[in-house]
């Protein structure tokens, strides 16, 4: 059994939820309750997964890492479609998330003022023009992919829910919010945000 830690909410609730589409079983340790978290050199940072004594960190490499090991129809076997794949997931990972950052560290470091909110609406004007990306890569399909879902479309879901936390605008169009609400709906993904519900509490 993989062991997961995790903070509800953050990244890794992606990870979680491509282990349920693998029919994977985890468990789930709340990184603020683990007493080891540190000693696993995590850097912090959430996800880290451990299989069989073995940590891998990094939300990317912890992705590629379990579609490699586990029949999927998820990661493309090369090429091109696998170099595809490989770009929208660093999107969501290195482009996308990062984005997202800004606005929490803009949220947690500056006071309050017309500084901070130029700052924040800055950085969701840039969080807006990356959506409109996804926007254009939906244009004939509900997923990433096409109507096949992937863990590209469950991180960028993750991410999505992350703008309730800010007083900022953040622009999706009619697409991209039905690929949202389509990957909130599938059951690998409901039933990992309901499991860490409880695991929490």
């Amino acid at each position: 059994m993989y062991k997961l830690y995790y903070m509800p909410g953050a990244c890794s609730l992606a990870i979680h939820a491509l282990l349920n589409e693998l029919n994977q079983d985890v468990e789930l340790i709340d990184r603020n309750k683990a007493s080891d978290f540190e000693k696993l050199g995590s850097r912090g940072m959430v996800p880290v997964l451990v299989d069989n004594g073995q940590v891998i960190r990094e939300g990317a490499a912890i992705i590629l890492y379990l579609l490699e090991k586990h029949k999927n129809q998820m990661l493309p076997d090369g090429g091109l479609e696998k170099a595809r794949f490989t770009e929208w997931l660093m999107f969501a990972n290195a482009t996308m998330h990062p984005a997202y950052g800004r606005l929490f560290f803009i949220g947690k470091t500056l006071a309050d003022g017309p500084a901070k909110e130029q700052a924040l609406n800055a950085a969701s004007d840039i969080i807006s023009t990356l959506w409109t990306s996804v926007d254009a890569q939906l244009t004939n399909s509900t997923f990433i992919f096409g109507e096949r879902i992937s863990v590209v479309d469950m991180m960028l879901t993750v991410y999505a829910s992350w703008g309730v936390y800010f007083p900022v605008d953040i622009l999706m169009s009619d697409k991209v919010k039905r690929m949202i609400a389509a990957v909130q709906a599938h059951p690998a993904y409901s039933k990992a945000v309901a499991d860490e519900q409880v695991a929490s509490q």
